[in-house]
């Protein structure tokens, strides 16, 4: 079984991994430290937990957050009335931002979703100032991103060519050197790696299995691909193997890897 993404649908995405992103992004702010009063710029910004948290946090003087999904974009701006931040439709790799505008461009959870991720990357370095940070991050698919890798592990045993669908097998930029060598390759300055952990906890088992049922994201993509009986058979798996509380409640733990580099020349 062979599919296509599907990036539609801001409510579904943020029940299914947006609610989890936004302590990630959290962590990854502190560790950006940008100053207060810069230019950001928010690539692939999905349904907003990341520009959210940036005009929570860091004190922006303005935030653009671009994305090619025009659903998500069309649900950011209606949920996001800053008037520091504006949203637009577009590619990573052609961003509709003006040469050096930015102290800050960042990608969370998207970097392994770009088409061409070398062209993203100098299109990032293109808007941004000298010396200003570009970061991201993005889920550990192959390790300790708990909620994905339970879902596959069960899929996989369940049937063994559900495999290549495995988003710890498709996005080998998931993990710290493919993500350095990136970074350099672009020509960024003092690239750094590091892992965040968040734990994810569900009050049960509907509240984690539902957002599968979205069809958002590879993951639910194959869950909904299934006929009736396969997805029950994968659904009673899920349920025996996830390590359930006595309330009910199910208690996991997500890992993204982030990086962050630097534009050559002076630091602003």
């Amino acid at each position: 079984m062979t599919m296509q993404d599907r990036w539609a649908g801001g409510d579904d995405y943020e029940r299914y991994v947006g609610r989890w992103s936004r302590p990630v992004a959290d962590l990854f702010l502190d560790w950006l430290a940008v100053p207060a009063d810069r230019h950001w710029v928010d690539v692939g910004c999905g349904t907003g937990a990341l520009t959210e948290t940036i005009l929570n946090r860091s004190e922006p003087a303005a935030v653009i957050g671009v994305d090619p999904a025009s659903e998500f974009v069309a649900h950011v701006s209606t949920t996001h009335t800053d008037d520091r931040a504006r949203f637009a439709v577009g590619s990573a790799s052609a961003l509709p931002i003006e040469d050096g505008w930015a102290h800050a461009v960042v990608a969370g959870l998207v970097l392994n979703f770009i088409p061409d991720l070398p062209a993203a990357l100098d299109e990032m370095v293109r808007v941004a100032a000298p010396g200003a940070l570009i970061g991201g991050y993005v889920w550990d698919y192959a390790g300790p991103m708990q909620l994905i890798r339970r879902f596959w592990d069960a899929a996989i045993e369940l049937d063994p060519a559900a495999f290549s669908q495995d988003d710890g097998v498709r996005f080998p930029i998931c993990a710290p050197e493919p993500l350095r060598q990136a970074f350099e390759t672009a020509g960024l300055e003092e690239v750094v790696v590091r892992a965040i952990e968040v734990p994810t906890v569900f009050r049960d088992f509907d509240d984690y299995w539902t957002p599968f049922l979205s069809g958002v994201g590879p993951a639910p993509g194959y869950a909904v691909a299934l006929d009736e009986r396969s997805r029950g058979r994968l659904r009673e798996r899920l349920r025996d193997t996830l390590p359930a509380e006595a309330d009910g409640s199910v208690h996991l733990v997500a890992r993204a890897w982030a990086i962050r580099g630097r534009t050559p020349g002076r630091h602003r």
